[in-house]
């Protein structure tokens, strides 16, 4: 679907907002920033999906974190749409304390009282990155993307809880929350729809969803598409 549609005198540009697919972990490692961490054959297989599941949109521009799941991910998109693939240091995932570590009470990092400082206050939070640069950071990589997109649409490629904050704070939640109550599966799309350089909607699907692991889906509903619209 093209994003040039009679909306007024301003352009339609959809923006695409992925989360990479699964990493090759085995060890249960809070991997984070550090390189090195690539997708595994299933998660190539994510990535292989949603490039099928895009190949009929009107993309024009694909950007993605510097982090090689990111990249990798991205990779079957741009090639599907003949594009370059951008990388914007912006999308990177959110920095914490305990990147490197297990993060557990019985065997991980929670069992050393020494950790339990950076604990102290989940609002902003105090174990990583606050939320609000988060936000401004995201905002700015995704003004980024539809500039480039401008009339058409954007795939850009980030990590969870980069995602889930620049979306509560689009749609105007608090950016604390229960992490186990995050929207944003392996290879899900949260799509924000611009009218010029106003966002009008934002919408989620799950392209891959029968390729994610039963155990990240306890207790989640599907999800076949949804779009909340915003007023003028």
């Amino acid at each position: 679907m093209s994003g040039r549609q009679d909306h007024g005198a301003e352009d339609i540009t959809v923006v695409h907002l992925m989360r990479h697919g699964e990493v090759a972990n085995p060890d249960g490692i809070l991997y984070g920033r550090l390189p090195g961490y690539h997708l595994s054959d299933l998660g190539r297989r994510m990535a292989d999906r949603v490039a099928e599941h895009l190949a009929g949109r009107d993309v024009t521009h694909v950007v993605a974190s510097p982090l090689e799941r990111a990249q990798e991910t991205a990779e079957p998109i741009a090639k599907a749409h003949g594009l370059g693939l951008a990388t914007d240091e912006r999308l990177i995932e959110a920095d914490n304390i305990f990147q490197g570590k297990t993060f557990g009470v019985g065997d991980g990092a929670l069992r050393k009282p020494g950790n339990w400082k950076h604990l102290v206050n989940p609002f902003r939070p105090s174990w990583g990155e606050p939320y609000v640069d988060q936000v401004v950071r995201m905002m700015s990589a995704l003004g980024a993307a539809k500039d480039k997109a401008r009339g058409h649409e954007a795939v850009v490629v980030s990590h969870q809880l980069p995602i889930w904050i620049v979306r509560s704070y689009v749609e105007r939640r608090r950016l604390w929350h229960d992490p186990r109550k995050r929207q944003c599966t392996l290879a899900s799309l949260t799509t924000f729809t611009y009218q010029g350089d106003r966002i009008v909607s934002v919408g989620y699907t799950e392209p891959a969803r029968d390729l994610v692991p039963a155990h990240l889906l306890a207790g989640a509903k599907p999800v076949k598409g949804q779009d909340k619209a915003f007023g003028a």
